[in-house]
């Protein structure tokens, strides 16, 4: 099983690939469960190998797509315990205190100590992204996650779609992305395990502000916990994120 980026790294992103205008560029947010060595979360180190760290199996699929297909992917290089940087700044949850019911001690800061975190790790990480769409304007975004089987407060509730589609304002990539993954005989989740309409920052403030098309997707985690699985799904989100680049040119020339 992945554990995200290998280290050091200076930055709180890295880039695989290289991004290129009216490409497709990756973007995880959650890729990383690396934890800075001048922050101490207070937590067991047991828990930075779970899903309240980052998103399982999502690097090895970027790496796979930048292999694959000749894309390029923005990976964020931290524990989403450290920043979560698919958060607004001053949302609570941009550093969170508790995740998935444990007390997060090292993240219960004052003013002061809140905005320094945010200036060294999730400001630059924004910042570095906008620039990279500003100089390399991709034809399409595909965001990147993955969630559990089952949610830890109610693990007899499974989770039976196999990848979930998560959009806001911008319908029509996403429909043309569940149709092709529909094609696939993947058990697709339309805004499924969760509404992109509430969980969206990262797209809203990159993609949908500068009106660049994209898709989120959140693929199951047991499906690519390893690397047959990481480039299994790799394959299918290449073919699906060309598939949709191709119908919405011929949809702007129509």
């Amino acid at each position: 099983m992945d554990n995200g980026i290998v280290y050091p790294v200076k930055d709180p992103w890295i880039i695989l690939g290289t991004p290129k205008a009216g490409g497709i560029l990756v973007v995880c947010d959650h890729a990383s469960n690396h934890v800075p060595d001048e922050i101490d979360l207070g937590i067991d180190r047991q828990l930075m190998s779970q899903h309240i760290a980052y998103d399982i199996g999502v690097t090895g699929v970027a790496s796979f797509m930048v292999e694959l297909t000749f894309c390029a992917a923005f990976l964020a290089t931290n524990s989403r315990l450290v920043v979560d940087l698919n958060r607004y700044p001053d949302d609570a949850s941009a550093i969170p205190v508790a995740s998935d019911g444990y007390d997060i001690v090292g993240n219960h800061l004052d003013a002061a100590g809140r905005q320094a975190r945010l200036a060294r790790y999730f400001t630059p990480y924004h910042a570095a992204l906008a620039d990279s769409l500003n100089r390399h304007r991709p034809a399409l975004i595909l965001s990147v996650h993955s969630f559990t089987p089952r949610l830890e407060t109610d693990p007899s509730a499974e989770r039976p779609w196999e990848i979930g589609v998560l959009y806001n304002e911008q319908e029509l990539p996403s429909s043309m992305a569940i149709e092709r993954l529909e094609g696939e005989g993947l058990i697709v989740g339309d805004q499924l395990p969760y509404s992109g309409r509430q969980l969206n920052a990262t797209m809203n403030r990159h993609a949908e502000a500068n009106e660049i098309p994209y898709v989120g997707i959140e693929i199951r985690q047991d499906l690519i916990g390893d690397a047959a699985g990481q480039e299994r799904f790799a394959a299918i989100l290449g073919e699906m994120a060309q598939y949709v680049v191709e119908r919405l040119a011929s949809e702007a020339l129509s």
